[in-house]
Parts: structure tokens; C-alpha cells; sequence
């Protein structure tokens, strides 16, 4: 792995009359040369406990950054404090869909979570180090990237969610700076084919990976959901898949935390690592 450097910014946010507490980071990347930001949001009593702490990586949609889990989703310091685990809070670009571009070598966001950014969070805190004790989800584009992520790198993450995830983008092949990332979808076809989630259900084996997938009906990315989730279950993938009234925004996302953070802490209770 990469040597990775920090800056620990004086920034800190305490969620109503709990002491969850939000670290901003500046991490830098080898791979991009840059650093990037990133929230790190521990629970009540993290400073004086000596034991170690899961992790749930949080992933940002399209147009966000870092703090997005911060600023717009008014109660996760509340689940921090009740569940009891780390949440980090990734800074993906506003456009990346956190895989490596293979036409853009300054868009190595895969490179940079798994081979950069964790092994810092796991330096820097106490955190379980394992694929037992690390989970990631994220909305929209970071849906995507969640399911992305997981399905190829399993001996990192144990468990994994998409809300509302864009986890089909060739439907939508001038959408969201995709091509930007992977080339025209006429010009560089396999681009896309590579790096569509719906196309990697191969890499989901033995059903190692905790899965939780939802989107709300009236969503422009229900269809694509649904093709997944069909797909999911003829291959014999375990998952839980939700629809429920709901669109693309904040109001469905808030809701879809509970329920994905919940999910979670199930999983991080069943590997006795709670």
C-alpha cells in the first residue's frame, strides 16, 4: 500500500446534546497527487474507550463532496452515538463514481479509498481492521460506488448498501459527466461494460458479502434497481431490497439511512465484534 499523509484540521461539530464529534481531514493522495478532504465522525465516549470501533464508509452522490453527510443529513450523529461506530465520510470528486478512469489518469478514486484513505483511518483511529468491522453504503452515485467497491474488493468490506444507486448508468449515457470518466459509451463500449455494477454480479461468490439495496418508486433510477434486484435474485445473491414511496433526494436518503446504518450494526452484532 501507499504511503498516505495527513493534516488534521481544527474543525469540530457536536450534534445536538450528544458529543458524536466530526474530524476534518486532509488526506493525501499518491495516486492524484492532491489532498482531499474528508469527515471522520466518531461516537459519545470514543476518546476515553480503549476498545476499537467498526467503521461504515459513507459515499456521496453526484455534485457532493465530503461533508454532505455532514451538513444535509440532520440526524447522523444521533445513529453514530446510538450504534456505536465510526462513520467517515468520503470525499469521491463531484463526478468520479469512485473507480479508477481508465481515459483520466488524475481520477484514481478506487485507488485512493481502498490503497490510501482506509489504511489512513486505520492508523489514525481505533478502528476493527477487518473486513468483519468495515461496511460501506452511499446514495446516488455513491450507491454505485458502494456496490462497486465491495463487489471487487471483499477482503475489505464485509458489508455493503446502495441507496437509490445509480447502479446501471448506460440508460443515461450523457448523464452526470459519465462519459468524462469512461469515454463516450459508442466510442469506448467495454469502458462501461466494465464498470457498470450490474454487470459485476460474477464477483458476488459464496455470498460472503451483507447486502442492502433501496430505492424509492418514483425514482428515475427505480428501473435499474429493479433489473439488479432481478438479476441478484436469479444468481442466488442474498440481499435485502427495499422499494418504498420515495424520489431522489434528501427526504427519501435520511429515511434510508436508518434503515441501511441499521443494517449495519446487525451485521457488525453478528461477527460478535459489538
Amino acid at each position: 500500500m501507499k504511503k498516505t499523509t495527513c493534516v488534521l484540521l481544527l474543525f469540530f461539530v457536536f450534534f445536538s446534546a450528544k458529543a458524536a464529534k466530526v474530524d476534518t481531514l486532509e488526506v493525501f493522495s499518491t495516486a492524484m497527487n492532491k489532498s482531499i478532504k474528508t469527515c471522520v465522525i466518531t461516537p459519545e465516549g470514543y476518546k476515553k474507550s480503549s476498545k476499537k470501533f467498526p467503521v461504515v464508509y459513507l459515499l456521496h452522490g453526484y455534485s457532493g463532496n465530503y461533508a454532505t453527510w455532514v451538513k444535509s443529513f440532520k440526524d447522523v450523529g444521533k445513529q453514530v452515538d446510538k450504534y456505536g461506530f465510526i462513520v467517515i465520510s468520503v470525499d469521491g470528486n463531484y463526478s468520479s463514481w469512485y473507480f479508477d478512469s481508465p481515459i483520466d489518469p488524475t481520477f484514481k478514486y478506487e485507488t485512493y479509498i481502498i490503497n490510501e484513505l482506509i489504511p489512513f483511518v486505520d492508523n489514525k483511529y481505533k478502528t476493527i481492521a477487518s473486513r468483519e468491522g468495515r461496511a460501506i453504503s452511499g446514495l446516488s452515485m455513491g450507491g454505485h460506488g458502494a456496490l462497486y467497491l465491495s463487489f471487487r474488493h471483499q477482503d475489505v468490506f464485509g458489508a455493503a448498501g446502495s441507496m437509490s444507486g445509480g447502479v446501471d448508468f448506460s440508460p443515461f449515457p450523457d448523464k452526470w459527466d459519465i462519459k468524462k470518466r469512461l469515454g463516450t459509451i459508442t466510442e469506448y463500449p467495454e469502458n462501461w461494460e466494465k464498470n457498470t455494477v450490474v454487470n459485476m454480479l460474477e464477483l458476488v461468490k459464496d455470498n460472503k458479502l451483507k447486502l442492502i439495496i433501496d430505492c424509492g418508486v418514483d425514482d428515475f433510477f427505480i428501473d435499474v434497481n429493479r433489473n439488479l434486484h432481478t438479476k441478484m435474485l436469479a444468481l442466488k445473491i442474498d440481499h435485502d431490497y427495499i422499494e418504498r414511496p420515495g424520489q431522489h433526494n434528501i427526504k427519501y436518503w435520511e429515511n434510508s439511512l436508518k434503515f441501511q446504518l441499521l443494517f449495519f450494526d446487525n451485521f457488525f452484532t453478528e461477527n460478535k465484534i459489538k
